[in-house]
């Protein structure tokens, strides 16, 4: 009786650290937004090496399985602090892959993280090669149809080997591997997704500085649901590169080719 006590005790023990460690960060997270416009930088960058600390203890503790909770909870704190517009202005997003290196242990077919990671950490942190990395890793637990639709991490993987690291032949690669974990469904958005990645790829492979394979690349950007600055961003590629960017009453971007590639 007393070894199964200890069986349910043990792992509910670790639950609520971790659950403290999270929720001892509210009056602190409330003080900052209260207070962030007047804060110096120096207070700030102060503030993000303590973020950092507690995010390499949530690195180390066991899970003792509540892994997609954990991994839920780590999601919530990247979301607040990717979206502190004020704070991130003045110190950055160097922190962003941290955030990820937890919630990809723990639950490495959350789709959805694979995006933030792609933006916040390559786009915002200017951090591509980790963001490659974790997503190489979080690969090796995925097939074409595990977590559904799963082929939309390839084009994310293609997306910044392509506009960050200037990995032409990576990227054709890995929107081939797009094409045909996305060849597995019959519905016509991974139709759609079969052809988009086939012809990426087809553009790099006749000419690896194609501008038609950058502007597909960053109309991919575009149309995921991203936020204001990310889609101005993608916008003001497009147009660097010769596109022109049309969004319609529905919000849906249309986008026109340079004539020359």
């Amino acid at each position: 009786m007393l070894l199964s006590r200890e069986f349910l005790i043990t792992p509910l023990v670790a639950c609520f650290c971790i659950l403290g460690i999270s929720l001892s960060q509210v009056p602190r997270l409330q003080e900052l937004l209260s207070s962030q416009k007047s804060m110096s930088i120096e207070t700030l960058e102060k503030d993000q090496q303590k973020e950092g600390l507690r995010l390499g203890l949530l690195q180390q503790m066991p899970s003792f399985s509540y892994d997609n909770l954990i991994a839920d909870w780590v999601y919530i704190d990247f979301l607040q602090y990717f979206g502190d517009n004020e704070v991130r202005e003045k110190i950055g997003y160097s922190l962003s892959p941290e955030f990820f290196e937890i919630i990809l242990k723990h639950d490495p077919k959350f789709l959805e993280a694979y995006l933030g990671l792609s933006v916040s950490s390559s786009l915002y942190a200017g951090m591509p090669e980790r963001s490659i990395a974790l997503m190489d890793k979080g690969l090796k637990s995925l097939s074409p149809k595990l977590p559904k639709k799963s082929y939309y991490i390839w084009r994310y993987k293609g997306t910044d080997e392509l506009l960050f690291l200037g990995d032409s032949q990576a990227a054709s690669k890995s929107f081939l591997t797009a094409a045909e974990w996305a060849g597995k469904y019959d519905d016509q958005e991974s139709k759609n997704i079969v052809s988009i990645s086939q012809a990426t790829a087809k553009f790099l492979k006749r000419n690896p500085d194609s501008k038609f394979a950058r502007i597909a690349t960053w109309t991919m950007v575009l149309q995921n649901n991203v936020d204001d600055k990310t889609r101005k961003r993608a916008i003001k590629e497009i147009e660097n590169l010769g596109g022109k960017v049309v969004i319609n009453d529905d919000g849906v971007p249309a986008i026109t080719l340079p004539e020359k590639d």
